[in-house]
């Protein structure tokens, strides 16, 4: 293990480490990483903890981690949404799943120079992003899953970066997609209005009480610069309804239930518009999550002091270990998120953030026991997600 990732102000070197090793931990000898020890997996999540194994400079963790994706591909170019042992377990195809590779071996050949590794993987890339261009509408936005008409601003966000990083790759490999291109066009359209507008816009279901619907446009590149920065505003009326200061990103706006993946997501998305400080902050902030072991709890139901569910998750430690390399400078990680801010910005990101090494737990004596009354009995407030886990159908 390298050091890598850099975090002054937020993390020290050693917890760093530890974090990094939890992934380590959880991956099985097969190279799949699922959300925790012996529990299942999805496509999306192996891919931001593989991407994360990279920054830390765990490249052969990485490698094996996608050559999993490779031979667990099915022949139209799709995943299934969820594996365990091996095994597929829920055979809905949903598209951001399918299409997230792309991004994690545009990562690894920028983090590792391997061109032998990204031509072995290509035709992986190839057939994933042929299979979710197939699903796009007339109006641009990407069907989520197999057997609906249905989009999600969320999922066809991320599908963008995607299929922008498939690009970059197809570019670098001399092997043009102009079909890509097209597709991408049309669906940064799709996004910016469905952005702009109500609930509802651009061909999109109308989810906006989820945050992912928030910083997505912006994590997914649709909106950068200016437009990208007044989105994400301290000021604004998202920031005041999705925003905990000093814990973190709610999942939903009407339950109290701050999540590390939503943070660590919404603090790569301000680091993507130049906001180091704000997401080095955000960062920070979400280190009451953090286990002894290095590990991170997925959410915090902060009425209730106690941490729900009772899962300590690879990708919710993958997005913060991503968020830090960016704030660190990791030339990488800035390619592939497309950071607006320049170098001087991201090597001074941390400056001013408040120390949370060792944190182990919030203020008091939370417990990971019992699922808190305040999310409903039989957890269906608990954003139904798909992407991480998290996105809403």
């Amino acid at each position: 293990m390298t050091d890598a990732i850099t975090a002054p102000g937020v993390l020290g070197r050693d917890a760093v480490r530890a974090t990094v090793r939890t992934i380590l931990g959880a991956q099985r000898p097969d190279g799949a990483i699922p959300w925790y020890r012996g529990a299942h997996l999805d496509p999306w999540d192996h891919t931001e903890a593989a991407m994360a194994l990279d920054a830390a400079g765990e490249h052969r963790a990485a490698a094996h981690a996608y050559r999993w994706l490779a031979r667990s591909q099915n022949a139209d170019g799709s995943w299934c949404s969820r594996y365990v042992a091996g095994r597929a377990t829920d055979l809905a195809r949903e598209t951001n799943f399918t299409a997230y590779v792309a991004v994690g071996v545009w990562h690894h050949t920028l983090a590792t120079s391997d061109g032998r590794f990204a031509r072995a993987l290509w035709p992986t890339v190839r057939a994933a992003l042929d299979h979710v261009v197939g699903r796009q509408l007339p109006g641009g936005a990407i069907a989520w899953r197999d057997g609906v008409e249905d989009a999600l601003l969320t999922g066809s966000s991320s599908v963008l970066h995607a299929l922008r990083c498939g690009l970059a790759l197809a570019d670098r490999l001399n092997d043009p997609q102009p079909d890509w291109e097209l597709a991408a066009e049309d669906l940064a359209a799709a996004l910016r209005r469905g952005a702009a507008g109500p609930p509802g816009s651009g061909g999109f279901l109308a989810k906006s009480r989820f945050s992912m619907d928030w910083y997505y446009p912006v994590l997914g590149g649709a909106l950068r610069g200016a437009e990208g920065a007044a989105r994400l505003a301290a000021d604004g009326a998202d920031w005041e309804r999705f925003v905990v200061p000093g814990l973190g990103a709610l999942c939903v706006d009407d339950q109290p239930w701050v999540t590390g993946g939503e943070s660590a997501e919404l603090a790569l998305a301000l680091w993507s518009v130049g906001e180091a400080d704000r997401a080095a902050e955000v960062c920070g902030w979400m280190q009451h999550l953090r286990h002894a072991d290095g590990s991170y709890w997925t959410g915090y139901v902060h009425p209730d002091r106690a941490f729900w569910p009772d899962e300590r998750t690879t990708w919710t430690a993958g997005a913060l270990l991503l968020a830090l390399a960016a704030l660190g400078g990791d030339p990488a990680v800035g390619a592939v998120f497309g950071a607006t801010a320049g170098a001087a910005a991201a090597g001074a990101a941390a400056e001013g953030a408040a120390s949370a090494e060792g944190a182990a737990s919030a203020e008091g004596a939370e417990t990971a026991a019992a699922r808190p009354a305040v999310l409903g009995e039989d957890g269906a407030d608990r954003a139904d997600r798909t992407l991480a886990g998290r996105q809403p159908r």
